[in-house]
C-alpha cells in the first residue's frame, strides 16, 4: 500500500503541514492535484496550509489510493495542547486550524465564531478562507487587546494605514472591510461600527482581450484533445475556470444545444449557448475518452484540477507566441468582448455570463475596437 505522510512544518509564523510522498512519482501525481496544495522550496515538498477542513479533505481525497500517516501531526498538535488529537477514522476533529500565532485566546474565539457564521450562511470555501485571514491579520496588531473592542476611528485607522503605510491595493482593503463588516454586524450584530466607513474608489482595470486570430491560434496549436476541447469550451461559452471544470456530462443538452452551468458564482445556475463547432469536437472528445461523470475527468475520474487547466492556457499561448500577461479568464473576456463588437444586446451579454450587476458587465464597452477603430486620428488628417 503506498504512504502519505502528513508532517507539521513551522515557516516564520504560518503553520504547514507538509506531504511526504516517500519519493513515490504516483502519489506525488496524486498530491500535486489536490486544491490548494503549494511546492515550498524551503522545505522541500509539497505543503498545505494547517487547516482543518483542508486537512480532512486532503485525508478524503488520498485514502482510496493511498496510506495517510498522521502520527508526526498528531504528536505536535498533542504537544501545543490548544489542539485536539486525531480521531481513528484519519480525519482531524474541528479543532485544528483554531490556533494562530499571535492571536490571543479570546479573539481566536471571535475568529471560530465568525467562521461558524459564514458556514450557517453557505459563504464559499474561498470567502471564508479570504475573511478568516484578513481578520488574523487585524488580530495580530491587537495583540492582548480584543477585536470587539475596536471603535470606529480605530478601524478607519487600520484602513487608513493599509492603504499609505503598507501600500496595499483598493481590491485589498476592500477584503478587509468586507470582511470586519461581517464580523461586527453579523456576529456582534452591532452596524453602527461600520455604517460610515468609506470605502476606497477601486481603479478601472480594462479586462485582457484577445482578437479572434489570437483565439484561433491559441486553440489550433493545441494538440491534445482534451486540451484543446477544453481551451474551445472556455472561450464558446465564456466560462470562468472553476465552471469549466465542474462541468459534467448531463450538462451539455445538444438537443436544445445549451450548456446548463450550476451552481457558478454566487451559487447560480444559467443557461449559455452550445456552439455547432463546440459540439463536434465535445463528440469526438467523449468517443476518445469516454468521461463517466464530469465532463473532463482527472486521473482517477475526480474532477480535473483548476491549475491543471491554467497550465494548459499558459502553454497555448507559449505555443501561440502570445507574450502578454494574463490567464485563462482573458478567454471569457474575449467572448463577451467579441459578442459585444458582433451587435449582441448587453443584457444578454450580462445573462449569459452571469453576472449579478450590469456595470460589471459595462466595462466590455471600453475594450471593444467596433467603434473606436472606426474613428480616425485627426493626426491622419493633417497635411505634411
Amino acid at each position: 500500500m503506498k504512504t502519505l505522510t502528513l508532517r507539521p512544518e513551522v515557516v516564520g509564523r504560518e503553520e504547514w503541514i507538509g506531504l511526504d510522498t516517500h519519493g513515490d512519482g504516483e502519489v506525488d501525481a496524486l498530491v500535486r492535484r489536490f486544491r490548494s496544495v503549494k511546492w515550498s522550496t524551503r522545505l522541500g515538498c509539497w505543503c498545505i496550509l494547517l487547516d482543518k477542513e483542508l486537512c480532512r479533505q486532503l485525508v478524503e481525497f488520498v485514502k482510496p489510493f493511498a496510506e495517510v500517516r498522521l502520527d508526526l501531526l498528531r504528536v505536535y498538535l498533542e504537544k501545543r495542547k490548544s489542539l485536539p488529537a486525531v480521531q481513528g477514522s484519519g480525519a482531524l476533529r474541528a479543532g485544528v486550524g483554531v490556533n494562530e500565532p499571535g492571536v490571543n485566546s479570546q479573539n481566536l474565539i471571535e475568529l471560530e465564531k465568525t467562521v461558524s457564521f459564514l458556514r450557517l450562511k453557505a459563504y464559499s470555501e474561498n470567502t471564508i478562507r479570504l475573511y478568516r485571514g484578513e481578520l488574523v491579520q487585524v488580530m495580530r496588531l491587537l495583540k492582548e487587546h480584543y477585536i470587539f473592542d475596536l471603535n470606529q476611528d480605530q478601524v478607519k485607522s487600520y484602513l487608513l494605514w493599509l492603504l499609505q503605510t503598507r501600500k496595499c491595493s483598493e481590491f485589498k482593503v476592500h477584503a478587509t472591510l468586507n470582511a470586519l463588516k461581517f464580523y461586527f454586524q453579523t456576529v456582534l450584530g452591532n452596524a453602527e461600527i461600520m455604517f460610515d466607513v468609506p470605502r476606497p474608489k477601486k481603479p478601472l482595470q480594462l479586462p485582457a482581450v484577445y482578437s479572434g486570430k489570437e483565439v484561433v491560434k491559441l486553440i489550433s496549436r493545441v494538440e491534445n484533445l482534451k486540451h484543446r476541447t477544453i481551451l474551445m469550451l472556455g472561450y464558446a461559452a465564456g466560462l470562468r475556470v472553476s465552471e469549466i471544470v465542474a462541468l459534467k456530462i448531463s450538462d451539455i443538452d445538444s438537443s436544445r444545444m445549451v450548456i446548463h452551468v450550476r451552481r457558478a458564482k454566487g451559487k447560480k445556475d444559467r443557461i449559455v449557448m452550445l456552439s455547432e463547432r463546440l459540439l463536434e469536437l465535445l463528440r469526438i472528445y467523449y468517443i476518445r475518452y469516454r468521461p463517466g461523470g464530469y465532463l473532463f475527468e482527472g486521473q482517477y475520474g475526480d474532477m480535473y484540477s483548476i491549475r491543471s487547466v491554467q497550465a494548459i492556457f499558459q502553454d497555448a499561448k507559449t505555443r501561440a507566441g502570445i507574450g502578454r500577461k494574463g490567464g485563462i479568464h482573458g478567454l471569457r473576456h474575449s467572448f463577451a468582448t467579441h459578442l459585444l463588437e458582433q451587435g449582441t444586446d448587453l443584457r444578454v451579454i450580462q445573462e449569459l455570463l452571469g453576472h449579478h450587476d450590469i456595470k460589471t458587465t459595462i466595462r466590455y464597452t471600453h475594450v471593444s475596437v467596433k467603434h473606436i477603430g472606426q474613428v480616425t486620428s485627426p493626426l491622419d488628417k493633417l497635411e505634411w
